[in-house]
């Protein structure tokens, strides 16, 4: 079924809509560090942290899904769960990971989520891979061993959750490209945040404890904010080919790191710096491949 074109082509509008998608998702980061940590009471736990995520962005979606009234039709619901699933999984081991490490490293290493999509589609998909996107892959992923800074004294344990929430959200992309040409967008948004609060309140309960009123706060933003921004990578996406706008998701990687030091005064070490250029090269010559081969 060919995919259809909802909206004009308007590649400023995109970019638009791109940056702010990625200085929100930077911002739930933030907020997910800071409910990991003792910054607004005693830490919580990542999967009460995602239940919170799903939470407030099902309220969010939900009230918007009144006012519009969109007409549901035919939802696969195995690729629905198959989705939710794995992308549960992943943002609760990534909310896990920036409880450890800087919001830099963390979101660098969350830009292997296509290069894992990629390898993954392989098998799963039966996706033919050629050379320049194979030296794609490997250098993010030197970008993601050097992150992962493998020495006695310097090797970052909490590193190794950020790469398996890459990993599990690579697979989440083999589920959301199934979906994305059967079922409108709004519809798979919506349909994926109801099943993922339901995955989370069950996931939750062995390990939930009260919230601080800050807490709540915390919770409540990085739902609404996670809501807005995936609202906003669909806009973008509808507005422009994905070739072209998905390197602007990258500036995620400069809002985290701007954020980190502004409230957690964590400064980015030459080590960070160097893994986060070498991760962006893979991601951008990928990006750069996909391109060619859509031309």
């Amino acid at each position: 079924m060919k995919r259809m074109t909802l909206r004009a082509a308007n590649p400023p509008v995109a970019i638009a809509f791109m940056l702010t998608a990625t200085a929100f998702i930077a911002a739930t980061m933030l907020l997910a560090k800071s409910l990991g940590t003792d910054t607004l009471g005693a830490p919580l736990h990542p999967l009460q942290i995602s239940h919170g995520r799903f939470l407030f962005a099902f309220l969010t979606i939900g009230t918007a899904a009144v006012i519009l009234r969109p007409k549901i039709a035919n939802p696969h619901l195995g690729l629905h769960i198959g989705r939710t699933l794995f992308g549960w999984g992943g943002v609760t081991l990534m909310f896990a990971a920036v409880a450890f490490v800087p919001l830099s490293d963390a979101t660098a290493i969350s830009f292997l989520n296509p290069v894992f999509g990629m390898l993954l589609a392989i098998p799963l998909l039966g996706e033919k891979v050629g050379p320049w996107r194979w030296l794609a892959a490997f250098t993010a992923l030197i970008g993601a061993l050097i992150l992962l800074r493998p020495g006695p004294d310097t090797f970052q344990l909490a590193g190794l959750l950020a790469l398996g929430a890459a990993v599990i959200m690579g697979m989440e992309l083999i589920f959301i490209k199934k979906l994305a040409n059967r079922e409108p967008s709004f519809q798979i948004l919506l349909i994926n945040n109801a099943i993922g609060l339901c995955i989370a309140t069950l996931a939750v309960l062995p390990v939930w404890s009260m919230p601080t009123l800050a807490q709540w706060g915390a919770l409540a933003a990085l739902g609404m904010l996670m809501a807005t921004a995936q609202a906003c990578f669909i806009n973008a996406m509808a507005r422009a080919d994905a070739s072209f706008i998905t390197p602007f998701s990258y500036v995620t990687l400069i809002f985290a790191t701007l954020y980190d030091l502004l409230i957690f005064d964590v400064w980015p070490d030459w080590i960070s710096v160097l893994g986060a250029v070498i991760i962006l090269g893979g991601a951008s010559l990928l990006a750069w491949r996909e391109r060619r081969v859509r031309a």
